[in-house]
């Protein structure tokens, strides 16, 4: 099993070049960014683990630029958004950005894509709440158009594109009717998640991997029911390690999981690392 990483990176952490060179010269497969735009001070949305939101939700980098310099500074280290809030991106530029970066890495790049929890965020973006679902459903349609191999037009609810030259394009992956690059979509597990999931992705980033001996084969059941082959990927995401756990995901037939380090500065990200190394 594949044993990635995700952080908090901040203009107070580790740096990513450096973190990039530690995770590659030690062994682990790949880096994980979330991201958020900016953090309202007035807002009534709760923070999603309660309390107080943490210091660093607000003072994250823009993960598409830190990835880029992860992979820069590394040939097979694997990089990713855990997740990008799509519905407050404009679709074209995003597809821009993640083929670019699909491209520039030699196909090591995976688009997480989630639904945000932030509402207040979300406003600021111009982004209905009640529609956000949708308004990310219809964006994937309209990157996926760009990406694909010939011009090809999109006309949805939310957004359109004329038949467009547009590279680079995503290295492509054997797989089946999804294009562009490695996709999974992280939220709670629910029939609307998995019925996206089986639509337009290559599998599932539940956060934590609690609860995935029920949720799993409702999954599956989408994935069939949608007249997908094979199996959707499921990569559990920002966890908290122990021996148990990750055997349990070993049999399960996961094939990676991404570990939470600290938003720390470089000594207590590195002494983490050391830590994790046991489960490599």
């Amino acid at each position: 099993m594949r044993v990635a990483t995700t952080i908090f990176l901040t203009d107070e952490t580790i740096t990513p070049v450096r973190l990039a060179r530690e995770l590659e010269q030690r062994g682990f497969a790949g880096l994980y960014l979330p991201e958020h735009t900016h953090i309202p001070v007035s807002r009534e949305t709760p923070a999603p683990m309660g309390g107080e939101l943490p210091r660093q939700y607000g003072r994250t980098l823009d993960p598409f630029v830190a990835l880029g310099q992860a992979a820069a500074v590394t040939t097979s280290l694997a990089v990713g958004t855990g997740i990008t809030l799509l519905a407050q991106h404009d679709p074209i530029v995003l597809a821009k950005q993640a083929a670019t970066l699909d491209h520039l890495s030699g196909g090591r790049f995976t688009l997480g894509v989630g639904f945000g929890w932030n509402v207040e965020e979300a406003a600021d973006h111009g982004v209905e709440w009640r529609t956000r679902r949708a308004l990310v459903r219809d964006r994937m349609a309209l990157m996926r158009a760009l990406w694909s191999a010939e011009p090809t037009a999109y006309d949805g609810a939310f957004g359109s594109v004329s038949a467009s030259h547009a590279h680079p394009k995503p290295v492509p992956k054997p797989r089946g009717p999804v294009v562009g690059p490695r996709t999974l979509i992280g939220g709670g597990a629910g029939p609307l998640l998995f019925s996206h999931i089986a639509e337009y992705a290559d599998g599932w980033l539940p956060i934590g991997g609690r609860g995935l001996t029920e949720t799993l084969p409702v999954l599956q059941e989408a994935w069939a029911a949608a007249g997908r082959e094979g199996a959707p990927e499921v990569v559990p995401y920002a966890v908290r390690p122990t021996p148990g756990k990750l055997a349990h995901y070993a049999e399960l037939g996961m094939r990676e999981v991404v570990l939470q380090l600290p938003p720390g500065d470089e000594g207590e990200v590195l002494r983490a690392l050391d830590e994790y190394a046991q489960y490599l």
